[in-house]
């Protein structure tokens, strides 16, 4: 598959297959994809807290938020929601910001998910202290996002957006996920 091909492919998913579990050594394999990743000075501060047990992902589902502009949908229902998580950690001992390598690190990890036939989501709005509590995480660790991981039951769509159009996202009465998208000429500034 090409990186195209995985680019595309990589969407939002907000819904999934949660009888279909995602094995310890898939999230292991993803986070040395990861691991290998540029790091800002080398210094490599991100830690990964990984979760692929009902018992664990029940107790980090209601410390998120999703889908923001679907202001009538409170989430994944019980069924639909991820069979695994990665919590993005940055180890404050080691450096205060973790700049970008937070975004190599989780769009590496959400393109190697597509490879292997998962989907997830990127949750940014996190309860963090909620979240601390609730998985012992150590002062130490700045929580910085959320990848939410599993089998979509979902079908996304990419349409360019019109003119004067709306970037929401929206759905369908027949549950289908639309993404708008600014067209590459309204992204280049130098055309």
């Amino acid at each position: 598959m090409s990186i195209r091909d995985l680019v595309l492919r990589n969407r939002s998913y907000r819904r999934f297959v949660e009888s279909e579990p995602v094995a310890r050594e898939k999230l292991l394999a993803l986070i040395d994809l990861a691991r290998n990743t540029p790091s800002g000075s080398n210094i490599q501060p991100l830690k990964y807290f990984l979760s692929c047990d009902p018992e664990t992902n029940a107790k980090i589902f209601p410390c998120l938020a999703w889908a923001g502009y679907l202001k009538d949908w409170l989430g994944p229902q019980e069924g639909e929601r991820p069979s695994a998580y990665v919590v993005i950690l940055g180890d404050l001992e080691l450096r205060g910001s973790c700049g970008s390598d937070v975004g190599i690190a989780a769009q590496t990890i959400m393109l190697g998910a597509t490879e292997m036939g998962l989907g997830g989501c990127m949750v940014g709005s996190v309860q963090k202290e909620k979240l601390r509590g609730a998985l012992h995480i150590s002062e130490r660790y700045d929580i910085l996002l959320v990848l939410a991981l599993g089998k979509p039951a979902e079908k996304v769509v990419l349409e360019e957006m019109k003119p004067g159009g709306s970037i929401e996202y929206y759905r369908t009465v027949d549950d289908v996920h639309h993404v708008p998208k600014r067209s590459l000429s309204d992204i280049i500034v130098n055309i």
